[in-house]
């Protein structure tokens, strides 16, 4: 597997365990709890496990992540963001999307750009016929950049999603390869 993807801002690359101190700060970010399946914080020994554990062969685990790093004057400018695909059933060919980019790199291209590397993959390098993601309805910024990649709104999950005392509903998007 290729080891990272480039483009002209951002390069995605393979988590080393140099990224265990962003992840512990990212992961145990209760204010984005409530997009996942968390809901109480993380060790830093479970998660030098997990980097330490990581397996880089999509068909064994299921799962990938990439490190999502800025790009200047094409140079690694530091880590920003993490870009996953998770759920892949090899039968069919599918897999899941999630993205986070910190809040202070956000509005700068930086998703959009890493989405487009990550399709890449998925279409050109292992030959996936659909990606998808699940977004709460009220994540505006989230739905422009998913329809922005390409994705188009394919169904939605009623109160799917419970943050605080209320229930959410979950927009379901997806994209074909070409």
């Amino acid at each position: 597997m290729k080891q990272s993807f480039v483009g002209e801002k951002v390069m995605l690359r393979a988590v080393e365990p140099g990224d265990v101190e962003l992840l512990y700060v990212w992961e145990n970010d209760p204010t984005i709890w409530h997009l996942g399946s968390l809901s109480a914080p993380l060790s830093r020994f479970v998660l030098d496990q997990y980097v330490m554990n990581a397996n880089d062969d999509i068909y064994a685990s299921r799962q990938i992540r990439f490190m999502i790093e800025k790009v200047t004057k094409g140079r690694p400018a530091g880590a920003i963001g993490t870009i996953d695909l998770f759920d892949f059933d090899p039968k069919n060919m599918r897999a899941g999307i999630g993205i986070l980019i910190q809040q202070e790199e956000r509005g700068k291209g930086y998703a959009l750009e890493s989405l487009h590397l990550l399709l890449e993959y998925c279409f050109q390098t292992i030959g996936m016929h659909t990606v998808y993601a699940g977004i709460p309805e009220n994540n505006l910024p989230s739905i422009r950049l998913f329809e922005r990649a390409g994705f188009i709104q394919s169904g939605m999950r009623k109160e799917w999603l419970k943050s605080g005392n209320q229930w959410i509903n979950e927009l379901f998007y997806q994209k074909l390869k070409d």
